[in-house]
């Protein structure tokens, strides 16, 4: 009898270590490099990856690039370096989801992607259907033309008046142009490589950017210049400065707003000028 007793205990004694063994290793499968607790996970992203320097598309990780989601090619430029620091901060891993411009506020409300970090605007008509973050980047409006053109000394945007103007579609750039007078207002474009194809074949005459994409471009051709203007656009400052979006009520728009606070204008100042000077010139 009392053998079979030491036997059930043995038994249940070792049944016992086996189980707490089980629970050790699965804590520290919990608590390794694969851990999600609240501060893990993935910080999932969308952007064109095609909006230089904000975002590029690029064969490879130079300069800090990021791959992108199941895609060969690598993110790269302001947007990407931004969000790094953002994902750090968060302690998330940065994955970046490459899309068309059109379909970055769907995927984000129907949770496809956590934010938007591609150069948008936090327009009042984009509020009312997502949130934004505190600005992380402001600029102003220009004009990308070609060297030598009747433009080139232009100092009002009223000097554009009969001018074939464009911009990108579905921006606040575009409809600011509403404001030359007597301007021959083009179809809107898909993105600034067929603006400046446009313009270099004489389509049109300039287009309405960013001074960064008015930089870009001279730096891509010696044939492009920018007018920067005395008496330019009248717009609101949300028009030309660009946040994070995210969507309705969510919960990590105060933390996000505390790690852009803690990046100075300076530093922002610089990764702008990495990212001009690193973009792709084909872009």
């Amino acid at each position: 009898m009392k053998r079979k007793w030491l036997l059930f205990m043995l038994t249940a004694m070792t049944a016992i270590l086996l189980a707490a063994c089980g629970t050790s290793d699965k804590d520290e499968k919990a608590t390794g490099d694969g851990a999600k607790d609240e501060s893990g996970g993935e910080f999932r992203i969308g952007m064109e990856a095609g909006y230089p320097p904000f975002n590029w598309t690029q064969q490879d990780d130079s300069n800090g690039a990021v791959k992108i989601a199941d895609n060969a090619e690598f993110a790269g430029g302001y947007d990407v370096q931004m969000a790094k620091k953002i994902a750090d901060g968060l302690g998330k891993k940065l994955v970046v989801v490459k899309m068309e411009w059109d379909g970055l506020v769907p995927a984000l409300q129907s949770k496809k992607i956590d934010a938007i970090v591609a150069g948008m605007s936090p327009t009042e008509e984009r509020k009312q259907t997502i949130d934004f973050t505190e600005n992380y980047y402001t600029s102003d409006f220009v004009m990308v033309i070609k060297k030598g053109s009747k433009y080139e000394n232009a100092k009002s945007i009223q000097d554009f008046s009969g001018a074939k103007v464009t911009s990108q579609l579905n921006t606040s750039n575009y409809n600011v142009i509403d404001q030359i007078k007597g301007v021959e207002k083009q179809t809107a474009m898909e993105n600034f490589s067929a603006m400046r194809v446009a313009l270099e074949a004489g389509k049109i005459d300039g287009y309405v950017a960013e001074r960064p994409e008015g930089i870009s471009a001279a730096a891509a051709n010696d044939k492009f210049t920018f007018v920067s203007f005395e008496e330019g656009f009248d717009t609101d400052i949300s028009n030309t400065s660009i946040a994070v979006g995210l969507r309705k009520g969510d919960a990590s728009l105060e933390k996000i707003n505390e790690i852009l606070k803690g990046i100075s204008e300076d530093d922002r100042q610089k990764i702008m000028e990495e990212a001009i000077l690193q973009q792709p010139a084909a872009q």
